[in-house]
Order: structure tokens, then sequence, then C-alpha cells
């Protein structure tokens, strides 16, 4: 079994390698710490440190974890400000379909790419969830983030919708397995009883494209990296396919921040 250095002194030693990897990066932080310190004192700091490593490999390891571990949670909290400031443009919009009450106070927004398996994969889950949560306003934000495929998804769906079939059209799409093509689009809307030539027609329609510009712009605004994505109120935001429970646990969580 390996030995471990003392608790205390891997603390030590941890917060010296972040503070040396923030010298190496030149923030704020790291130009006032290499004017605070001597060039011996420096010098006996790596030294101690080299020592460590030897000792205790996964202290750097856990360093950079810490480092990843903050740089997450900033990125994070900047993505927040920006559904504060623009809160009418995610959650109040009325360009996206709202699932479940339309008046709920516990607001989600969702951003999900048709093309996506894990977003197929949470759909059953969204349904339960908003069958089980009489308050839960639930915002669909529909972005075409895999491809060209995912564009022809994406203003199928959204044309479905200027004919009251949204969700109806969106399950029926999400869960054919054939090739995307203009007439798998075709077949379906004829599958779901919507007048397939209209459907087609209107994705090209203005407000098909405007809605998906917009979503887009509004996912490159919090710096989404992958879908889905849920954004819980203005108080956290969760990418992944995350299990129901970790959903009615965050639902949990808004509930009692409100």
């Amino acid at each position: 079994m390996k030995k471990l250095l003392p608790l205390s002194f891997r603390r030590y030693a941890l917060a010296g390698v972040t503070c040396l990897s923030l010298l190496s990066v030149g923030t704020p932080f790291g130009h006032a710490a290499e004017t605070s310190f001597t060039p011996a004192q420096r010098a006996e700091i790596v030294t101690i440190l080299r020592n460590a490593l030897k000792t205790d490999p996964s202290i750097l390891s856990d360093a950079i974890t810490a480092l990843q571990t903050q740089a997450a949670a900033r990125k994070t909290s900047s993505a927040l400000d920006v559904v504060k400031r623009d809160r009418a443009k995610f959650g109040q919009s009325n360009t996206d379909v709202v699932l479940g009450n339309p008046h709920g106070t516990l607001e989600v927004v969702e951003f999900y790419d048709p093309r996506c398996p894990y977003c197929r994969k949470v759909l059953a889950d969204l349904d339960t969830l908003v069958a089980s949560e009489p308050d839960l306003r639930l915002v669909e934000k529909i972005v075409p983030v895999l491809g060209a495929n995912s564009v022809l998804d994406t203003q199928a769906i959204l044309a479905a919708g200027l004919q009251n079939a949204y969700s109806k059209f969106q399950k029926a799409l999400m869960s054919d397995s054939a090739s995307p093509s203009t007439d798998r689009i075709r077949r379906v809307a004829q599958h779901v009883g919507l007048d397939a030539d209209r459907l087609i027609a209107d994705m090209k329609n203005p407000k098909v494209l405007d809605t998906m510009r917009q979503n887009l712009d509004l996912a490159r605004s919090i710096d989404l990296e992958g879908t889905p994505t849920f954004v819980i109120g203005d108080k956290e935001i969760i990418p992944g396919a995350v299990s129901l429970e970790e959903l009615k646990a965050a639902l949990a969580r808004l509930r009692k921040a409100q």
C-alpha cells in the first residue's frame, strides 16, 4: 500500500501546487504572489513541492482537479449571470413550446438537439416530471448543434408547432430510427396526422428560422457545451442526461430557494 503524506502537509502542498499553477498563467493572484516571495523563498517552496510530489504524486492530480473545479464554477456563475440578465429571453419568450403549467412557478429551460441520443433518453422522464409537478413550467429550446441533420429535424419540429402538434411530432420524429431526410419527415408527419405538404413548406417559414437562430444565440451566450442542458430557474445549470430523481431534486432546491 502506498504511504500518503499527512493530511495537513498534503493540504499545504496542494495549495502550493495550485499557487504555482496560477503563477504560470499570469493571474492577478499570481502577480501578487510573485512579488510577495523572495527568490530564496520561491526556491524553498519549489524544493518542498518536488519532495512532496515524489512522496505522493497524487498531489498534482488533486491540484489539477481543484483548478478544473474552480474553472467550472466560474463558468457556471458567469452563465447564470447571463440567465438573470436576459431572463425574458430564456424562460419568458413567446417563441418556444412550454410543457406543463404555463403559469407555473418552477421554471426550467431545456436546451436539446433532436438528434442527440441523450436528449431522446430523457424524453420519457420529462413527461413523468411534468405529470408529477403541477407547478413546473418546462420551456423547450431546440438547438441544432450536431450538424445538418439536426438542422433539418429542428426545422421540422418547429414547423409542426405551427400546426399545434409540436410535442406529438417531436416524440414521433425523435423515436424514428430511419436515416434523416425530407422523405422521412414527410412520412412521420403523415403518420401523426399532420398536413405534410404544409409542414415541409413551413420548415422555411421566417418564424421557424428566427426561433432556431434565437435559440442558438442563447446557447452560445451561456457557452453551452452539449445537450441536453437544463437551466433551473436562475439558480442552477445542469448539463447532461440526468436522471428523473436528479431533476426532482433540482426542482426541490429551486422551490426551497423561492
